[in-house]
């Protein structure tokens, strides 16, 4: 990935970390519920855990037991992590992988007081890239990972990366964005849908031939008919990134005209708008207002769908 992507999903992605998003918002909990998991599940975790950025629940289709060692690439503030450490219990271990200080951070902080106000023991994160980690070969039962590996430049990486340290007989369980006809060049160019988890996905049939090509087979690739506009509808979401902490400032801002008087109103800082802008019309926008007109333009469900990978590494 460029050092520019790079910088910029880091950007965003680290305005959220640093955000109040939470499962105490009503968008942010809708947004959770829609891509699979129940309310049981997000009162059984740290609040501050969902942030909204996920498309499924891997913890739901990654058949873990007790005792297992599982990972979870792209952590965030550690939402899989928290409830994959409740299904393998204190002999297992759940560990998240995050190449974002802030989203580390939370997620440390998170562990450190669950919601019975007690730490958990049998969770880790760890500062990483994906395709970088430093855990040992063959010392994971099972890696999952919820909407990031669409944000990898370089996803064959990331597969190589999950072969290797998966252990032989070891599985992967992903909820991921994948497209199912080529982006439009206005969405495949665009640097607010790459933040937003549409512009760097790939085909089912691309993310199929490079997992049998890092060595994984039984390889299952599953549109999980999820609404992806589900995000839009709730509370100013947009792509993957968090909802909008103030909307109002973002219909202020992108209301502007060239010309105008009215100084351009930054929104507060999301994964989507943070304080960078982007041209669009002669309009300077922030981020998240390019990415919901993209939106307003385009069904992202014509082109891409929430999809549900399972792959096994071989014995």
């Amino acid at each position: 990935m460029s050092e520019s992507i790079v910088d910029t999903v880091k950007s965003r992605y680290g305005a959220v970390a640093e955000s109040s998003l939470s499962s105490r918002d009503v968008g942010v909990r809708a947004v959770a519920e829609a891509f699979g998991y129940t309310a049981v599940e997000l009162l059984a975790i740290p609040a501050d855990a969902n942030m909204g950025l996920s498309c499924g629940n891997p913890t739901a289709m990654a058949s873990l037991k007790a005792g297992e060692v599982v990972v979870d690439f792209g952590c965030g503030g550690g939402l899989d992590v928290f409830l994959a450490a409740a299904k393998v219990g204190p002999q297992g271990k759940a560990i998240g992988i995050d190449m974002t200080p802030a989203m580390i951070e939370r997620a440390r902080k998170n562990a450190a007081r669950g919601p019975d106000g007690r730490p958990y023991t049998n969770v880790e994160f760890i500062l990483a890239a994906m395709d970088r980690t430093t855990l040992p070969s063959g010392s994971v039962d099972c890696v999952i990972s919820n909407c990031v590996i669409n944000l990898a430049e370089d996803k064959a990486a990331v597969f190589r990366e999950i072969e290797r340290i998966l252990k032989p007989g070891g599985r992967l369980a992903i909820s991921d964005i994948a497209l199912k006809k080529p982006l439009p060049p206005e969405l495949a160019n665009n640097v607010a849908a790459y933040v937003g988890c549409i512009a760097g996905a790939i085909s089912m049939e691309d993310y199929e031939r490079q997992l049998k090509h890092a060595g994984l087979t039984q390889v299952v690739i599953m549109d999980s008919g999820a609404d992806l506009n589900s995000y839009a509808k709730a509370e100013g979401q947009s792509g993957c990134c968090g909802p909008a902490m103030n909307d109002q400032a973002g219909q202020d801002a992108n209301a502007l005209k060239p010309g105008g008087d009215s100084p351009l109103r930054v929104l507060p800082a999301t994964c989507c708008d943070q304080n960078a802008a982007h041209r669009v019309g002669g309009v300077e926008k922030p981020l998240h207002g390019v990415m919901r007109d993209l939106l307003a333009r385009y069904n992202i469900n014509d082109y891409a769908a929430s999809v549900k990978v399972l792959a096994i590494k071989p014995n």
